[in-house]
């Protein structure tokens, strides 16, 4: 088993996810694996990389597909004893000028932002080490997207006591809600990014609260972040940001050092804790 240290980042293999790859490869002394859905586009990014003068490595991982992360836990277990540094970039949005329905959109976006993110932590997060960092990317839009809700949903979400059964309900009665086409009826945003995103946020906040609770002497750090509105396939080419602008967020967050106590379950945008 390797002693090495470890660092995984989902869906790297372009736009933010690939610029943080390339950062942790110049900044963090241990293995970097680079992951993808497809094989092919992740060996020819890692192979960029390589003719950078880097050393990255690659890993399959599709977080839609429960086997593809239960693939990556074992591996990770096997060759390493666990993980370092987990950066949950991986996610979806519809372009705003998609005609698919928008309960389509919401299924299709929650599955993969949401639901597809928590299922990487629940099998991950057992693994990380003490003074590991993990980094979920969410969005301003799920800060916006809050505001929009009702003021019922908004004090759910803010709560400091909601669990993840709880949060995963509300998520799902989203979906079901633009199903039965009452979702605004029912106090939700008109925006499934953002409504995806307001669950990558809430989760980060019950899952730091649950380290801090169960494992409190491992030092483990886990906050969610904004990279920002970034030139990407995602946010197009009128973004004033560059994808290397945007990954200095989540990768200050991945490098926080092993003597510091914070942030720690907080929403961080330009290297600054946000309110929520």
């Amino acid at each position: 088993m390797s002693s090495v240290p470890v660092a995984v980042v989902t869906g790297s293999n372009k736009g933010i996810g690939f610029s943080i790859v390339r950062a942790l490869c110049h900044q963090f002394p241990g293995d970097v694996y680079l992951t993808a859905r497809d094989p092919s586009r992740g060996q020819e990014a890692v192979k960029k990389l390589q003719e950078e003068g880097l050393s990255v490595l690659f890993h399959q991982l599709d977080i839609d597909d429960p086997q593809s992360i239960r693939a990556l836990r074992d591996f990770l277990k096997e060759k390493y004893g666990g993980l370092d540094v987990l950066v949950n970039n991986a996610g979806i949005a519809f372009k705003a000028h998609d005609t698919a329905p928008f309960a389509v959109q919401a299924e299709v976006t929650l599955k993969t932002n949401f639901f597809g993110t928590r299922n990487v932590c629940t099998e991950l997060l057992p693994l990380v080490k003490p003074y590991g960092r993990v980094v979920n990317v969410s969005s301003m839009a799920g800060g916006l997207a809050l505001g929009k809700c009702s003021r019922e949903l908004q004090q759910k979400f803010r709560s400091n006591t909601i669990t993840e059964d709880e949060l995963v309900e509300l998520m799902t009665k989203f979906v079901e809600d633009t199903k039965k086409g009452v979702h605004e009826k029912e106090g939700w945003p008109n925006t499934a990014y953002g409504v995806s995103k307001i669950g990558v946020t809430v989760l980060s906040r019950i899952q730091a609260r649950m380290l801090s609770e169960k494992r409190k002497d491992d030092h483990i750090l886990l906050n969610a972040c904004c990279p920002g509105w970034v030139r990407t396939d995602m946010a197009g080419p009128k973004a004033p940001k560059s994808p290397d602008e945007g990954a200095e967020t989540p990768v200050y967050l991945a490098l926080l050092p092993s003597n510091a106590d914070g942030p720690h379950g907080q929403f961080v945008s330009e290297k600054t804790v946000q309110t929520w």
